[in-house]
């Protein structure tokens, strides 16, 4: 590989986070590393084999990771109805009317992202579905992929009755007369996909992974966490990889099953042994994933004390604080990173206790657990990401007051505990690392909205807009940086995370410095290239 020369603009090297960002105005490129920044790497344009990239007045940044996300589902929602779109419950119809139509032979009509705000208590009715589906059996998934809404022939498909038990750890919501209303809930909508709605085919789900990752490097982003990895999922990044077709690297996390995460040990270690044996630098498999519990909207997450809105529910814990405890103590004894879905304030502190455990049982090293979204924290755990020195991995696009948090979230956890969420800015001061992620399909791929929110607290889209719980705000090089140096100790690696010498070369150009212009107007920079190790993975010619 020859040398890549980048000069005319900003290098942004290091936002330094507490301090003034450490800035250039060139950077040179070898075999995949920064070699040279300034003057020096200016010198290197003059190399006739050199490739001078200019950047024309924008920045080079380190390119961005994304800590927490879903990229198989983001892929394969585009092939059902275009539900996400919609702004009502009759546009969610229309869309699926529209796709039925267009799609007369189709046996399933499987699709997501419904907003669940459309309706009261976020549930929906089969009947609703049956008057634009007929016999056709239909799943689809809310927004929050915890939840489902089905037809009745899909009901009739799954042999769900008002006879049908509800399963272990999910719920199947009822009509007053005990049967299934059409809203199916945890456990309840995941077995249900899982068991019986026929599977996309391999080429379906490759196409799929080709199309999320091309959009992330498209963005800037050259490292993904894909959250929520079952067995079947493993052959289609396989092939990926063998075809060429991951346009970014990711890291696999299993799932860990209640049920059975006793036989899971083994065969994860075999897993993540093959995905090593591949030798593909940009797939690895060394996480493993825990649910703890489930969402708020949906009355599912773990919580201390009672709901406001339901004194007598405090969610739907996926583990015993035993289980879950003896499950992370054996992971992290086989080298596993811990990722740890946690949004109430009970599956939290369960999550903190588990790591806690593993760590004082296990033999000294580097853990870099993570714990994700860390969505309602008590303040007395605040300083335990720091002294367990665990990762708490935030969706900063969710630290805004939007619809979903004014119509059911607030609603359910009441005083004092809404203003418990989201504690980017405690945490972060705290001493702990942040790193961000987007939790896509949940809510957008794109980091640079999310970047605005995290440093506003409000829509990028109003200026205007009252801050919420504005004492978490953080500024933008602290922000920028839980996207790159939070992700790179994510991800397990030393050498990303900026771009000074010796780093490897992960860069994104963009058409201004995010933490020069105004919060709001980050949404609006531009994403001209992105480059992996030195590899231009986006070219926005080849793209225009």
């Amino acid at each position: 590989m020859g040398i890549t020369v980048f000069t005319g603009g900003t290098i942004l090297v290091d936002p330094a986070p507490g301090a003034t960002p450490i800035t250039s105005d060139a950077l040179a490129v070898r075999d995949g590393a920064v070699v040279a920044l300034g003057t020096e790497a200016a010198s290197l344009a003059a190399d006739p084999t050199a490739e001078v990239v200019d950047l024309a007045g924008g920045t080079l940044a380190p390119a961005v990771g994304d800590g927490h996300a879903h990229p198989m589902l983001g892929g394969v929602e585009a092939l059902g109805p275009a539900i996400r779109q919609a702004e009502d419950l009759p546009g969610i119809l229309a869309a699926v009317a529209a796709w039925r139509e267009a799609h007369p032979d189709a046996p399933w009509i499987v699709g997501g992202s419904y907003d669940a705000t459309f309706t009261d208590e976020g549930l929906f009715d089969a009947r609703w579905l049956d008057e634009v589906t007929g016999d056709t059996p239909t799943i689809l998934r809310a927004w929050d992929y915890h939840t489902a809404w089905v037809n009745s022939a899909a009901l009739a498909a799954g042999g769900i009755t008002a006879d049908t038990e509800d399963p272990a750890l999910g719920r199947i919501v009822r009509r007053a007369d005990g049967s299934p209303l059409g809203t199916l809930q945890e456990a309840a909508a995941n077995d249900f996909l899982a068991e019986v709605v026929p599977p996309f085919t391999l080429e379906q789900r490759i196409d799929a992974l080709d199309r999320a990752t091309r959009a992330y490097a498209a963005q800037g982003t050259t490292w993904v966490q894909d959250a929520w990895v079952e067995p079947s999922d493993i052959e289609v990044y396989v092939a990926a990889v063998a075809q060429d077709r991951l346009h970014t690297r990711v890291n696999l996390a299993q799932r860990a099953d209640p049920a059975r995460w006793r036989e899971q040990v083994a065969s994860f270690v075999a897993t993540r042994a093959a995905v090593r044996e591949l030798g593909a630098e940009r797939l690895s498999a060394e996480t493993v994933k825990f649910f703890v519990d489930g969402v708020i909207e949906s009355h599912t997450a773990a919580m201390i004390d009672p709901y406001a809105d339901r004194p007598d529910e405090r969610g739907l814990p996926n583990w015993t604080a035993e289980e879950l405890t003896e499950a992370a103590i054996a992971f992290d004894a086989e080298g596993f990173q811990l990722h740890l879905h946690a949004i109430g304030d009970a599956a939290n502190r369960s999550a903190l206790d588990a790591i806690e455990a593993a760590t004082r049982s296990g033999a000294p090293r580097d853990r870099h657990h993570v714990i994700a979204h860390v969505a309602v924290l008590d303040p007395a755990d605040v300083a335990r990401f720091a002294e367990l020195d665990v990762i708490a991995n935030f969706e900063p696009y969710w630290a805004q007051c939007d619809a979903v948090m004014r119509d059911l979230t607030i609603p359910h956890l009441g005083e004092p505990r809404d203003t418990w969420q989201y504690l980017i800015g405690s945490v972060q001061r705290s001493g702990a690392t942040v790193s961000f992620g987007s939790d896509w399909p949940v809510t957008t791929i794109d980091w640079r909205p999310a970047l605005a929110t995290g440093i506003t607290r409000h829509s990028h889209t109003d200026a205007d807009a009252e801050a919420w719980l504005p004492e978490e705000r953080v500024d933008p090089a602290t922000a920028f940086a839980a996207y790159t140096q939070g992700i790179a100790r994510q991800a397990l690696v030393t050498d990303r995370g900026t771009l000074a010498v010796g780093m490897v070369a992960d860069a994104v150009w963009l058409s201004a410095n995010p933490l020069d212009i105004a919060p709001e107007a980050i949404a609006d920079v531009s994403v001209h290239g992105t480059w992996l190790a030195g590899i231009r993975t986006f070219d926005h010619r080849a793209a225009s």
